[in-house]
């Protein structure tokens, strides 16, 4: 395994941007049409709201999984921002997740270029951006894992300017997400993205939910799951014991893997 960080110029953020990258080890003794010296599967893994590039090196086991499963882990800073674009200060945090990472990494490591090999997750603020970045940008995602997503548009389409829910305020939640009384409908709503696909006849990348039954996010996890159902898209939704925490995220993480390496 090897761990590198990694600071460039991003043209969709304007200014330089750093991730962190874990890399599975490769055996340099290995006949080159062995598997382990075929390009490599990548996952963009999101971080969760007040974290920032390092939260899933530091929290959890992500480079064991990533020498197990034999895929490149690409870990940006989400700036408490959802992985979203900042239109007015044209930040496109949103564009640089789920598109020019994407190529720029492919650029620099051995990735696959196969939408199948091509992964997006995160936790909570991340969970989020997974789900609709994973959407935005579905022509290059083939999986979505998702846990203890924060779906906040459930909860913030809307609000009056003297909501605040204990974590931000109105003031903070249209600075991230826009016009709150638009929100529903817009590319921010990853149920507007579902049947946006769907009316394209575009492909919905493979989802993989997971939130704990003692996590504040439950219900809204819970809502994602029976709309998804409802519109027949095809997704597992995993719902057990747990919290809002790093126990919680590294067993549902490793579970993530496991079953999409054994699909796959």
């Amino acid at each position: 395994m090897a761990l590198v960080q990694v600071s460039h110029y991003s043209k969709c953020m304007k200014r330089e941007v750093t991730f962190s990258a874990v890399l599975p080890a490769v055996n340099a003794e290995d006949d080159e049409n062995s598997s382990s010296t075929r390009p490599m599967r990548s996952l963009y893994l999101l971080h969760g709201y007040g974290g920032n590039h390092m939260d899933w090196i530091r929290s959890s086991r992500i480079h064991e999984l990533a020498d197990r499963y034999r895929i490149a882990v690409f870990m940006p800073s989400g700036e408490n921002r959802f992985f979203l674009d900042d239109e007015e200060k044209e930040e496109m945090l949103g564009e640089y997740t789920g598109k020019e990472l994407v190529m720029f990494t492919r650029r620099m490591f051995p990735l696959s270029r196969e939408r199948e090999d091509t992964w997006i997750g995160g936790l909570s603020m991340g969970g989020y951006g997974a789900i609709r970045n994973g959407l935005k940008y579905a022509e290059r995602f083939g999986r979505i894992i998702a846990l203890s997503s924060a779906l906040l548009p459930y909860s913030i389409a809307n609000i009056r300017p003297d909501y605040h829910n204990g974590i931000a305020g109105y003031a903070y939640y249209r600075n991230v997400f826009g016009d709150l009384d638009r929100l529903l409908g817009s590319d921010k709503d990853p149920e507007a993205l579902i049947a946006l696909l769907k009316a394209e006849n575009l492909e919905i990348p493979n989802i993989y939910m997971a939130c704990g039954t003692e996590d504040f996010l439950l219900e809204s996890n819970r809502r994602f799951h029976r709309f998804l159902e409802q519109e027949n898209v095809e997704h597992t939704y995993d719902e057990g014991p747990g919290d809002h925490n790093w126990d919680f995220w590294n067993a549902t993480i490793r579970d993530a893997l496991a079953r999409a390496d054994a699909i796959d």
